[in-house]
């Protein structure tokens, strides 16, 4: 700091040389200068780094906060039996979730690498050898994340997860190691209750395939045995009345049901029964609802006519 003083480098030391050209100073008044030099210089990296750390994360939370906006999709407005508000608020807190993940990482890794370069420029200015450190520091590295590989391979799929919308809260997905409704999706983990309420918690990487039930749409199935001996074109009838009539249904016509049902005929026969197969196509995460609500309506009109099912055979 001494020399730097001497050579004329630094602010201070110029001023100083600068107010007092040819005079004689004392020797501890370089020393001084040289010191006061390199603290200011390291305040101002130091300022600089935490201003652009600053300006960096508000315009990735800005930028996040508006991608996690948006406008109901035509398509399902209304296409919900617990209505289109429902509708809309899942879909605003899958994008709101999916935001703020990526956002948080961003902001982490905009503040290690802003932060780190930062650092590597005050341990130069201090005069640290930097080569011998960032080898020491890449040695290090690499047995980390030997040691932390199954941690990272959770981090890589949970980000291809998200940005690829596989699945959010509020989906019913089927993972292998556990089907239920997502109640929380992270970088890390995948938060699943099942229909015994059963909390899971499945890591990211072990998930190797996904089936969603919550995409686009569903499709309920329900085959209804009749005796061999039955009527099949009056049973046939019989079924496309009831599908038509809960397609005419205001609470289920595209609130729920988003195609008119088909009654596909004869889906299997045996000695003692023949099976109709009616199929509704219904929006996401209703089709075990719709199936209910239909096979209660085939059952009291089979009542009202008399007619009785048959058991399959096995």
């Amino acid at each position: 700091m001494v020399e730097n003083c001497k050579n004329g480098d630094g602010f201070v030391c110029s001023l100083i040389q600068a107010i007092v050209p040819d005079k004689g100073l004392p020797s501890w008044v370089p020393f001084v200068a040289g010191a006061t030099d390199v603290i200011l210089a390291l305040a101002l990296i130091l300022a600089i780094a935490l201003v652009v750390r600053s300006v960096a994360h508000r315009l990735i939370t800005r930028v996040t906060l508006r991608a996690s906006e948006g406008v109901l999709p035509e398509r399902l407005r209304g296409k919900n039996p617990l209505g289109a508000d429902t509708t809309a608020a899942i879909l605003t807190e899958r994008r709101r979730q999916r935001a703020e993940t990526m956002g948080s990482v961003l902001r982490s890794l905009a503040s290690v690498v802003i932060l780190g370069t930062a650092t590597l420029m005050i341990m130069a200015r201090l005069g640290v050898e930097l080569a011998p450190l960032l080898t020491s520091v890449g040695i290090i590295g690499v047995a980390v994340g030997f040691g932390a590989q199954e941690l990272v391979k959770d981090f890589i799929a949970g980000m291809f997860m998200l940005l690829e919308d596989q699945y959010g809260v509020g989906d019913v997905i089927d993972t292998g190691v556990a089907t239920g409704t997502v109640e929380a999706v992270t970088l890390r983990i995948t938060r699943i209750r099942d229909a015994d309420g059963t909390v899971w918690y499945v890591r990211n990487g072990t998930i190797t395939r996904v089936g969603n039930e919550s995409q686009g749409w569903s499709r309920a199935l329900v085959d209804v045995p009749v005796p061999y001996d039955a009527d099949v074109a009056a049973i046939r009838e019989l079924l496309k009345d009831i599908a038509a009539e809960m397609y005419a249904d205001p609470e289920y016509r595209d609130a729920v049901i988003v195609e008119e049902p088909q009654v596909f005929g004869l889906e299997d026969i045996s000695d003692t029964a023949v099976i109709f197969r009616v199929s509704v196509k219904t929006v996401p995460s209703s089709r075990l609802a719709v199936a209910r609500e239909l096979r209660l309506r085939i059952k009291n009109a089979f009542d009202r006519q008399g007619l009785v099912f048959a058991t399959p055979a096995a």
